[in-house]
């Protein structure tokens, strides 16, 4: 089978649907062919990030309002290309959004969706992730007979992946008859036992009580600046708890420091020294800008910083910078600049953030863009807030929910969210909190 993933035009059903745009889920039971748009979005999972996009839900509600059976979707799971020992190494692509989807169906009442989950977890290549969804289900009528799966084919690694719920009654159920299950449980309870409550310490704690005592130049049980610089280029732990004291004690060295470390490419260094730099606020502005202006991840800390603290005369950057990036179909890169103009109410900007909110394959973007349209335009993003109630992402639904109009539709909607057990609490209180006013 052919797993090629094409993205369609976001002006087609077919594209709107693999974006997990709201406006593809209220027509789809009018528009022809939606169902099978569907059954291709779970064979070939269009997600541009799959580490933070969401879709299982959005596909598993379109099933169930569209009435679709799953034996299609069992169909993909079974497939002899699951077999493959290529697929077999891989981190269960082919198969992960098919499995996230049965499983939000069950929590949909839709019970037979279950027994395709639980025989990929007996055959199939990425028999974990079915067997780790099985347990988030948190339904021992599901599971009651798995045991002997689990205790055969989970080495101790697994077990102490899948065990992470320690009140979960799948858990115990498999405990109370298998002891390997129920040591792998009780040391997950120990391990919480002993984790200390509130954040724990480290030695960017250790930096900050020193330094908070002795002042901007350290002092006595503390490292001087200079000596938290030589720390900091030292590469490890300790590099960066000294990179984010610095940023504390708002050392103007660390603005160097930046300059030196920046273009070593290091995606640890990039986070830390970005997160540094943000302690010096509005102040570091000047460099910001001297940086946005240059290539690599130098651009990419002061583009972030910008979008945090700049002013007015900043916008023309941020909308060349979202212009490039929309023309380059780089998603990733539009985050920051639409960031940046909806916390400065560019209303400029409106035009490409409408133009984002529908082509973007990112949808864990169109967060983002809602946010900024609520805040530049009000009214333009009415219609954006309640097509947001329908989106597969669960951010813009919680958003969608505090802002859309009331209306006969929106009402229906909002009861939907908040009475569906799969929907987070985060999105069921705001809708509950609507509908009761």
């Amino acid at each position: 089978m052919n797993n090629e993933v094409v993205v369609e035009s976001a002006g087609t059903l077919h594209g709107q649907l693999q974006r997990g745009l709201g406006r593809a889920a209220r027509r789809a039971a009018d528009r022809r062919g939606a169902g099978e748009y569907v059954y291709d979005c779970l064979r070939r999972d269009p997600r541009w990030d799959r580490r933070s996009e969401s879709r299982g839900l959005y596909y598993a509600r379109l099933m169930v309002d569209l009435e679709l059976p799953v034996g299609p979707v069992a169909d993909h799971l079974f497939d002899p290309a699951d077999l493959l020992e290529e697929d077999a190494r891989s981190t269960g692509l082919r198969v992960g959004l098919a499995l996230e989807t049965l499983a939000d169906l069950v929590r949909l009442s839709r019970r037979e969706a279950a027994e395709p989950l639980r025989r990929y977890a007996d055959e199939g290549a990425h028999w974990f992730e079915a067997l780790n969804l099985l347990v988030g289900l948190r339904d021992p009528a599901l599971t009651w007979d798995l045991d002997d799966l689990v205790d055969g084919r989970c080495d101790d690694q697994d077990l102490a992946h899948l065990v992470w719920d320690v009140g979960n009654p799948v858990l115990e159920m498999w405990a109370a008859r298998k002891p390997r299950v129920a040591a792998a449980l009780a040391k997950q309870r120990e391990q919480k036992a002993r984790r200390p409550v509130g954040r724990m310490r480290g030695p960017r704690d250790r930096f900050a009580r020193a330094g908070g005592a002795a002042g901007a130049g350290g002092g006595e049980g503390g490292p001087s600046d200079t000596e938290l610089v030589e720390l900091a280029r030292q590469g490890d732990d300790t590099a960066v708890a000294a990179l984010f004291e610095l940023g504390r004690r708002r050392v103007p060295a660390l603005l160097d420091l930046a300059e030196e470390l920046l273009p070593q490419r290091k995606p640890r260094w990039i986070g830390a020294v970005g997160r540094a730099v943000e302690f010096y606020g509005p102040e570091a502005l000047p460099r910001a800008r001297v940086w946005a202006a240059s290539p690599g991840p130098c651009a990419y800390v002061g583009l972030r910083m910008i979008a945090n603290h700049g002013t007015r005369q900043d916008i023309p950057l941020l909308m060349d910078e979202l212009t490039d990036a929309l023309d380059r179909d780089d998603w990733g890169a539009a985050a920051e600049p639409v960031e940046g103009l909806g916390r400065l109410r560019a209303g400029q900007a409106v035009p490409l953030l409408k133009s984002a909110w529908t082509d973007s394959e990112y949808a864990f973007l169109r967060r983002r863009i809602l946010t900024a349209l609520i805040r530049t335009a009000p009214h333009t993003a009415e219609s954006y807030t309640v097509e947001g109630l329908w989106d597969c992402e669960e951010p813009v639904r919680r958003t969608a929910a505090e802002f859309a109009p009331i209306t006969e539709e929106t009402r229906t909607r909002l009861q939907r969210l908040a009475h569906d057990v799969p929907e987070s609490p985060e999105v069921r209180a705001p809708a509950a909190a609507r509908l009761a006013h």
